[in-house]
C-alpha cells in the first residue's frame, strides 16, 4: 500500500515504519495517525512480520499533535468525533512487539506514541515530554496516565504542569526508555533488537506482552495468576516442546508458531 506521510519496508521478519513529515517534525496529524494505523493494522495480520520498529528521524520522532490542524475544533467536534481514539486503539490492540526508536523531540503525542510502544530504544539527543499545558490542554493520548504508571507522580506531575523535557539520561534513569543508543546506530540497533525477537516463538512474545501489560491493569496476585495461566497453557504448543528439546540437545530452536 503506497502512504504519503510514513514508510513502510519490511526485511527479515521486521518491519519498520517511518514516520515521515521532516518539515514539520513529524507533528502527528489526522492523515499520518490515519497511516500509522492502517499499517499496523496490516502488518499485526501479516504472518511474515514478527516484530515492528516505528522510529522517525533524527531531529525528531514526533515533536507532537499537529496543532493547526486541531486549534478551531470546539468541545463538539473533539468529544463527538472521539478524535485519534481508533488509530491508538489500533496500538494496544496489535499482538505483536512494537520498539520505539527514538531520536530527537518525542513531545506531546510523539512521547505518547512511543509510550504505546512495548519498549523504547533512545539516542543521546532524545527529548521527552508533555508540553501541553503550554497551548492551555492537558495530554489526552495517556500523557498523564501512561508516564505516571512508568517515572512515578512526582516526576510525571512536574512534566506536565511545567512541560518541561526530560533528556535521554533522565529517561533511562527513570525507567521510560530501555537503552540509549548512539544515535548514527540507532535504527540499526532498534533492528537488530526486532530481529532477536523474531527469533523466537510468536505465541511466547505474545503471550509475553499480554503479562507484561497485565502488570499494570490489576492486582499482583491476579497478574501472578495469569502470568502462571500463560506458563500453563504453552504446554500445549508444539513450540515449547521444541525449545525445551533444542536445549536439551544444546542447538538452536525452530520455532514454527505452533
Amino acid at each position: 500500500m503506497a502512504y504519503n506521510t510514513i514508510i513502510v519496508e519490511i526485511e527479515d521478519h521486521v518491519a519498520v515504519v517511518q514516520m515521515n513529515r521532516p518539515d514539520v517534525m513529524n507533528a502527528l496529524n489526522a492523515e499520518l495517525l490515519q497511516e500509522l494505523s492502517q499499517a499496523i493494522a496490516d502488518l499485526g495480520a501479516n504472518s511474515k512480520v514478527r516484530a515492528i520498529v516505528l522510529t522517525g528521524n533524527e531531529k525528531a520522532f514526533a515533536a507532537g499533535a499537529d496543532i493547526k490542524e486541531m486549534k478551531d475544533n470546539t468541545f463538539a467536534d473533539m468529544f463527538g468525533r472521539n478524535v485519534h481514539v481508533d488509530g491508538i486503539d489500533t496500538f494496544l490492540k496489535c499482538r505483536k512487539p512494537i520498539i520505539a526508536a527514538v531520536s530527537g523531540y518525542a513531545l506531546g503525542g510523539g512521547c505518547e506514541l512511543a509510550m504505546m510502544c512495548d519498549f523504547i530504544l533512545c539516542s543521546e539527543t532524545a527529548k521527552f515530554g508533555q508540553p501541553e499545558i503550554n497551548i492551555g490542554v492537558v495530554a489526552g493520548w495517556g500523557g498523564t496516565q501512561r508516564l505516571t504508571r512508568i517515572v512515578g507522580k512526582s516526576k510525571a506531575m512536574e512534566m506536565n504542569l511545567t512541560g518541561r523535557f526530560m533528556d535521554a539520561e533522565e529517561a533511562e534513569r527513570s525507567g521510560l526508555v530501555s537503552r540509549i543508543v548512539p544515535a548514527k546506530k540507532l535504527l540499526a540497533e532498534a533492528i537488530e533488537t526486532a530481529g532477536k525477537v523474531a527469533e523466537k516463538s510468536s505465541i511466547a512474545a505474545m503471550a509475553v506482552k499480554e503479562a507484561v501489560n497485565r502488570a499494570y491493569e490489576t492486582t499482583q496476585s491476579e497478574g501472578l495468576l495469569f502470568e502462571r495461566r500463560l506458563f500453563h497453557a504453552l504446554f500445549a504448543t508444539e513450540d515449547q516442546s521444541e525449545g525445551m528439546t533444542a536445549f536439551v540437545e544444546k542447538r538452536a530452536p525452530q520455532f514454527r508458531d505452533k
